[in-house]
């Protein structure tokens, strides 16, 4: 289909106005611009600052959303240490205890070092958790680049036969 203005791109992404264009005719949209006349992005571009608007709002909702997961991160976090720290105050009471005897003092030992190995495999999973939201963050950044470059002209390769292509 031959675009003739930034209404034709509208109508073809089944909108009625540029402010109900949602994610995926933002992907519809990207997809669509390497195929359009310059003067028919141009006018697109004019549309900028509804899209510059949702991918905002987008940003917004996504940088809300991993603020309270980080919240919620750090409190279950801490309870779960909390709970070991008072654990391990416990064994230390019993062991500082003179009638202990050797085998009693060796298992409380050992719940000791599990303990520290628990601490040590709660910090590697919560580094794993945060590297997770760390890489969506990243990639939703990108994905707000990459519209923004393809909307100044930039043509996107995501497959290895070329470019995107409407159907």
């Amino acid at each position: 289909m031959d675009y003739t203005g930034a209404d034709d791109v509208r109508t073809a992404l089944g909108i009625d106005n540029w402010r109900k264009l949602s994610k995926d005719h933002v992907l519809q949209l990207v997809a669509m611009m390497p195929d359009l006349d310059k003067d028919v992005r141009l006018a697109v571009l004019k549309q900028l600052p509804e899209i510059q608007k949702i991918l905002v709002k987008a940003m917004t909702t996504v940088r809300k959303v991993h603020e309270a997961t980080l919240a919620s991160n750090d409190k279950s976090q801490e309870n779960d240490y909390q709970g070991r720290r008072e654990a391990r105050a416990s064994i230390i009471a019993q062991l500082e205890r003179d009638d202990l005897d050797p085998e009693t003092r060796r298992h409380l030992n050992d719940l000791l070092m599990q303990l520290s190995d628990k601490d040590a495999e709660k910090d590697s999973e919560n580094k794993r958790y945060l590297d997770r939201w760390m890489t969506k963050s990243a990639i939703s950044v990108t994905a707000g680049v990459v519209l923004v470059g393809v909307a100044i002209g930039g043509k996107v390769g995501l497959q290895q036969g070329g470019p995107l292509r409407k159907s």
